[in-house]
């Protein structure tokens, strides 16, 4: 079985990433319009800067150059994840305990399959996150097999 791109592209810039102390944050191979996107994200601690990120660029499109795995034409971007990163894993989860989150789910829970709220747990394989129903809140355990997709969600007060 071949490597799709993003797999190939994860193989090519972890080493990069490891040296930068970086870490991937995602990789999407995408269409929009009639131009294709590599996406590159990327993160530390104290937030990544442009430097940072031109030089993960430079270092992974001259790699991807000389094995050229992808035959058709694409934009290469290397960037934070910004104010609404995605949480791909479980170490993402534990990170952002007490964060506003959005979730999206395989299945319903309570008949519904997105949520937001607070972040207020993750234990073994469970997210507990606080929603909020017109006036109360009510505590909610997702089983992560279940998490299609969440991402850090900002909030206006």
């Amino acid at each position: 079985m071949s490597k799709n791109v993003t797999e190939i592209t994860e193989e090519l810039v972890k080493p990069i990433v490891k040296e930068m102390n970086l870490e991937l944050v995602d990789i999407e191979f995408k269409k929009e319009g009639k131009n294709w996107f590599l996406r590159v994200f990327l993160d530390k601690p104290e937030g990544i800067d442009i430097e940072e990120c031109g030089q993960v660029s430079e270092r992974l499109s001259e790699q991807l150059d000389e094995i050229d795995p992808i035959d058709l034409p694409y934009f290469l971007e290397v960037s934070s994840p910004g104010a609404e990163r995605p949480l791909k894993t479980k170490e993402d989860f534990k990170k952002y305990v007490g964060e506003h989150i959005y979730m999206k789910l395989y299945e319903p829970i309570d008949n519904e399959k997105e949520f937001e709220g607070t972040l207020v747990q993750f234990e073994g394989e469970t997210a507990t996150i606080d929603i909020r129903i017109k006036t109360r809140t009510k505590q909610l355990e997702v089983p992560f097999n279940k998490i299609a997709k969440a991402n850090l969600a900002v909030t206006f007060n």
